[in-house]
């Protein structure tokens, strides 16, 4: 072991360490340059009829559920009972729109309804794209297809590059999103489509303040109670808030820093989870996956108090009681109508919970 370094670093930091130690063993004649065989671990593929679900809808008045169906590119539509009732994308990887069957994503995740209208954050093909459920067809709302290699304060939403929106939220005329490549929270104006930051200065790290000045960390689940936006800054295992206001600040409820992580349940900065992803309301207390935990938790968001809800803690696949459930890295999850719909990433599934019983069951898909 000649070195450490936890988190990112720069390519010519990382470069000018690799050119010397090379130099160094070469010297001394220890360096082995017989080639090493190299296997790359690719997604396996499931006989379950879903790939890595990275996120899911509920909507309760209409009776829909939404599935990022992520790992094959597309979107489905069922009733809250798992009966399909429409796949909006091809299943193969691109950014083509049109109708639903000719239609591509990359890697959707986030979503957000208002009607017939859909928005889905096309995560590697960094876009918000724009599905018209009555008419069947798929548009861009913003974004270029093209990573964006810098920051940048926005524009007009199809001349502007994006940094992988991973989750999305409705306030009024207004989409935010949990902009996790720039470390920022965004917002478009949905009339214009105008994109621009709302919170975050694209530094990453854990630092409360004005929204502008703040720093986040991946942020990768958004909700609003509509006045607050919350929002899990998963490289911190951290839950946040930042004000709609756009004189408001960024707050944090738990989390303390990069590297801080753990499954303790308590007050304030005693809490400590490990990269939560989803996070939704339910009545006045924020539900999250703390996505490597394997657990549902409350998080209530006035006195900073943490409790486990929902998961064993070991990684599985199994129903049962609130405390014999198993998860694999849940990612996404929406509570309607008495129940929360968990998108359990891993084991390319839908579960849903029984919000008073905390009772976990498989749902079965029907027609997909």
């Amino acid at each position: 072991i000649i070195g450490r370094h936890e988190g990112e670093i720069p390519y010519d930091a990382m470069d000018r360490v690799l050119r010397e130690t090379v130099s160094q063993y070469d010297s001394t004649g220890l360096s082995d340059r017989r080639t090493i065989p190299l296997t790359l671990e690719k997604k396996k593929e499931t006989d379950r009829p879903l790939s890595f679900p990275g996120k899911v809808l509920a909507d309760g008045p209409s009776g829909r559920l939404f599935v990022a169906d992520s790992n094959h590119n597309r979107v489905v539509v069922s009733t809250l009972d798992g009966c399909v009732t429409g796949i909006v994308g091809s299943g193969e990887a691109g950014m083509s729109d049109g109708g639903f069957s000719s239609a591509t994503f990359h890697d959707p995740q986030g979503l957000a309804v208002d009607g017939d209208t859909l928005y889905v954050a096309d995560t590697k093909n960094h876009a918000v794209r724009v599905v018209n459920l009555a008419e069947g067809t798929v548009g861009t709302a913003a974004g270029t297809g093209q990573q964006a290699t810098r920051f940048h304060s926005g524009g007009p939403g199809l001349e502007t590059s994006l940094a992988s929106p991973w989750d999305l939220e409705l306030h009024g005329s207004n989409l935010h999103i949990a902009m996790a490549g720039f470390h920022q929270l965004w917002k478009m104006d949905r009339a214009t489509c105008e994109v621009r930051p709302h919170a975050g200065n694209g530094r990453e790290n854990i630092d409360d303040g004005p929204l502008k000045y703040a720093q986040l960390a991946q942020p990768s689940g958004i909700v609003t109670d509509g006045d607050l936006l919350y929002f899990t800054d998963s490289e911190t295992s951290a839950v946040r808030s930042a004000d709609l206001d756009p004189n408001g600040r960024v707050k944090t409820i738990v989390g303390v820093d990069l590297f801080q992580f753990g499954d303790l349940d308590g007050v304030g900065d005693a809490v400590r989870l490990q990269h939560p992803i989803g996070i939704c309301m339910w009545e006045d207390v924020l539900l999250i996956t703390d996505t490597y935990n394997n657990k549902i938790k409350k998080v209530y968001p006035h006195s900073r108090r943490v409790e486990s809800f929902i998961g064993s803690g070991e990684t599985g696949d199994s129903d049962g009681g609130r405390s014999e459930a198993s998860f694999h890295e849940p990612a996404g999850l929406s509570a309607a109508n008495g129940s929360l719909y968990i998108a359990d990433t891993n084991n390319h599934s839908i579960r849903v919970a029984d919000l008073l019983t905390g009772r976990v069951t498989t749902l079965e898909m029907t027609g997909l």
